[in-house]
């Protein structure tokens, strides 16, 4: 397929093919750019405070300023910032970035298990973490090569008194503090303090600079670190406002942030297109409570709102959000998991605004596609960003013809640099001619729209969040009864698909609940199988592979 003249008539008028990628020098660039224009607009909300661009540039150069003073660490450095959404992420963030440091995400729900192969990997030898979860990060410290931790408790970006109170509360009156004992650590408002005292020095990042190591599972195995630089992050930002076909009016948005910044889609859109636009990013730290996020999105008029299928529906079911007022939101976006057409329906009936679908992966930073406002198409993940090239491919790497299924593959500017540490993993990803391969089975209509029609790679999708068979079937196997096992997604009306675990036992009186509490144990929360099936033996194939799809097909029979 010739791509530019295939994709030449594709788009509604005022959406160019291609974008100035040179916009910005880095991210830091960008953001300080950002700052000064809207110095005096919101910037993020939460947890009842809320951080002007103003309040931001001064607090992340507080911050930027302590690393460079107060500690050994040097630009290339990786530090992990292991937090919910709360106002001290994007200071801690931006504050690192300018610094010269790399970014590590990591889940605040990970195990210790997860947290100590994340910091290993990663090399990191900084630590920002909330209080509510320092006593994991005690327990892997010894093990890791981390020298520096900043604590943080929830509140700590109000003022005192309000800070003391809040955070008193949060520890003792709803005892959301695991005791923990980190002697070594700095408290945040004590290192933006002492960081306001010192000098900073402006670090130059650039394009080909990594800004960020973004934890995903790629397209098999064990976790590893997508090597996103400056110049993949900015070029999709740059990419993907030109799809939103100016519904973004500079410093007049204000933005509704369920979705963990700590995950590559909030993350850009929230802290990379919202930021460039002067948005007012309301951050939601817990979604799950949504009795308090109605309340929250009660005190908003808010433009604009992400989400993914199971919030929208949860939310289209509580009658409280049904009342809310609307007239200011004209744009919803949905990634992370499939957007189903029910739902869609439900909420443009509730809200009276549309939902539009788009498709990324970590890999490419993360946007590739998305429908643009005034031509969505339900069920299909949109056209490709400006910038961006797609393909799919049969088996054999051949190009499959038009309305075919085959794997969608994605060349442009905002694909990653590779996987940290990992050429082999790296050049597996990758066409020979130097296409990112998704793992995605696609179809390429004739109108240019991008339907995924099914998963080559075996990987589950549990509310938005990548969990992995190898991942889960390691830890079910490592039971002291357990044979065997392999896991397979099924469909779940909450979660979007639900991990189930097939199994053979040596021990008759095993119990599914018993196994839950062990991977409960050992797992995050949404790779927590929930459902276990015994047998007295898996399907294989002739060489002894169990066959993960016969169980799926059953599963899902």
């Amino acid at each position: 397929m010739d791509f530019e003249q295939f994709y030449q008539d594709k788009y509604p008028a005022g959406i160019p093919r291609e974008v100035d990628l040179n916009k910005y020098q880095s991210m830091v660039d960008m953001f300080e750019q950002s700052v000064r224009k809207y110095a005096d607009r919101p910037a993020f909300s939460a947890v009842g405070v809320t951080l002007t661009y103003r309040d931001l540039d001064t607090q992340s150069r507080n911050f930027a300023a302590w690393l460079q003073n107060r500690t050994d660490l040097k630009p290339g450095d990786r530090i992990a910032i292991q937090l919910p959404n709360v106002t001290q992420y994007p200071v801690v963030v931006f504050g690192a970035m300018r610094a010269g440091l790399i970014v590590v995400n990591t889940n605040p729900l990970y195990t210790t298990r997860e947290m100590e192969h994340q910091f290993n990997d990663s090399g990191a030898r900084a630590l920002v973490v909330l209080a509510n979860m320092a006593h994991n990060a005690e327990k892997v410290l010894p093990n890791t090569s981390i020298e520096h931790v900043i604590v943080t408790e929830l509140a700590d970006m109000h003022g005192f008194p309000k800070r003391q109170l809040m955070n008193a509360a949060v520890r003792y009156v709803k005892k959301m503090v695991p005791p923990f004992n980190l002697p070594q650590a700095h408290k945040l408002p004590a290192v933006l303090s002492a960081g306001g005292r010192e000098k900073f020095s402006p670090v130059t990042c650039k394009q080909d600079d990594i800004a960020v190591l973004q934890y995903t599972g790629g397209t098999t195995g064990v976790a590893k670190g997508a090597m996103l630089t400056h110049g993949n992050l900015v070029a999709n930002l740059v990419q993907t406002r030109p799809m939103m076909e100016d519904k973004l009016e500079d410093g007049k948005e204000v933005i509704i942030a369920p979705l963990p910044l700590y995950h590559i889609y909030s993350f850009t859109l929230n802290c990379g297109v919202m930021l460039e636009a002067g948005g007012h990013n309301v951050l939601i730290p817990n979604p799950r409570d949504l009795d308090a996020f109605i309340k929250e999105l009660k005190q908003h008029k808010f433009t604009s709102f992400m989400g993914l299928n199971t919030l929208f529906v949860g939310l289209c079911n509580k009658e409280e959000f049904q009342d809310l007022d609307f007239s200011s939101l004209k744009m919803t976006s949905s990634g992370g998991m499939a957007l189903t057409s029910d739902t869609a329906k439900m909420w443009k009936r509730v809200t009276g605004c549309d939902i539009g679908e788009g498709f990324g992966m970590t890999e490419t930073s993360p946007v590739v596609s998305v429908n643009p406002p005034s031509a969505i198409q339900i069920g299909t993940i949109g056209l490709p960003i400006p910038s961006t090239q797609v393909k799919t491919i049969d088996d054999d790497g051949k190009e499959t013809p038009l309305g075919e299924p085959g794997e969608l593959c994605v060349k442009g500017p905002q694909v990653m640099r590779g996987y940290w540490q990992r050429p082999e993993d790296t050049k597996k990803s990758f066409t020979e001619d130097g296409f990112l391969r998704t793992g995605d089975v696609a179809v390429i209509q004739e109108d240019g729209y991008i339907r995924i029609v099914d998963r080559k790679k075996d990987m589950i999708i549990v509310s938005g969040f990548n969990v992995f068979p190898n991942e889960v079937e390691d830890v079910v196997s490592g039971h002291p009864d357990v044979v065997e096992c392999a896991a397979v997604g099924i469909p779940d009306d909450k979660s979007g698909e639900a991990v189930k675990v097939f199994l053979v036992s040596k021990n008759e009186n095993l119990s599914a609940n018993e196994l839950k509490e062990y991977c409960r144990e050992r797992l995050t929360a949404y790779k927590v199988p929930k459902f276990f099936v015994f047998r007295d033996e898996l399907p294989k194939t002739n060489v002894g592979k169990i066959l993960r799809r016969e169980l799926r097909d059953e599963a899902n029979s």
